[in-house]
């Protein structure tokens, strides 16, 4: 069987690659806050029409999945970010691409997420084994 030859990676493209994946996450925190609001104004609605409580209580387990989704995409969000300004800052000052341009503008669009951490942990010490919060 041939080898293959490891092809060079073209840093144009892989900028491109990483901005476009930020670009995505970012879309996909929005997505799940504003499905979240969403859910939120339903269930109060079914609460108050009074719908079945069998269906008020699945409803709420979807409410809380949609919840748990969003520290993990905030997660994934920040970690993209960092990547990108890590990858960024191997680029000379005179290296000017398109790419280049809009990861630049996506960072500073989305500083605030880089420099809080703007991530919420929960704190779980006081919890017993096996209890859920």
């Amino acid at each position: 069987m041939p080898i293959r030859k490891q092809k060079e990676v073209d840093p144009e493209r892989q900028l491109m690659i990483k901005t476009k994946a930020c670009q995505r996450l970012i879309k996909e925190v929005k997505y799940y806050e504003k499905e979240v609001q969403e859910n939120e104004a339903k269930l109060a609605q079914m609460k108050q029409d009074g719908k079945d409580p069998y269906d008020i209580k699945k409803f709420q387990e979807v409410l809380g999945e949609s919840h748990m989704m969003i520290p993990n995409s905030q997660k994934r969000m920040k970690d993209a970010l960092e990547d990108l300004l890590q990858y960024c800052g191997q680029f000379d000052k005179q290296h000017e691409s398109e790419w280049y341009g809009q990861a630049k503008e996506l960072l500073d669009a989305q500083s605030m997420q880089l420099e809080d951490g703007a991530i919420e942990s929960t704190d779980v010490s006081d919890l017993k084994d096996g209890e859920a919060f």
